[in-house]
C-alpha cells in the first residue's frame, strides 16, 4: 500500500488510494518538533483491510525519521497507539 502525504502552511495529511476508495490522516503540526493527529478517515468500503493502521504506522514511521513527537487528539489513532502498540511510545506525546 503506497502512503502519499500532502503538506499545508499548518499542518498535512497522509494519505492512500485502494479498490478506488481515499483513507486519511490529517495532522497539525504544533511546532517543529510536534504534530497532532487529529483525524482518520477510512471509507467503509475499506473498513477491517488494515488501511487505518497503516496509516498510523506510517505516521509514527514519519515522526522518528523526522525526530518529533506525536499528540493523538484522533479517537482511533489514540486508540491504536495506547491499547495496541506499545512500541509506538518513544514518539507518543
Amino acid at each position: 500500500m503506497s502512503i502519499e502525504e500532502e503538506k499545508t502552511a499548518s499542518g498535512g495529511r497522509y494519505y492512500t488510494v485502494v479498490e478506488g476508495h481515499e483513507a486519511e490522516m490529517t495532522y497539525s503540526r504544533a511546532s517543529d518538533r510536534l504534530i497532532i493527529i487529529d483525524h482518520t478517515g477510512v471509507p467503509d468500503a475499506l473498513r477491517g483491510k488494515g488501511v487505518g493502521k497503516v496509516l498510523a504506522e506510517h505516521a509514527v514511521d514519519e515522526a522518528r525519521k523526522g525526530g518529533w513527537k506525536i499528540i493523538p487528539l484522533c479517537p482511533f489513532f489514540k486508540a491504536l497507539s495506547v491499547r495496541h502498540h506499545d512500541e509506538w511510545h518513544d514518539v507518543i506525546n
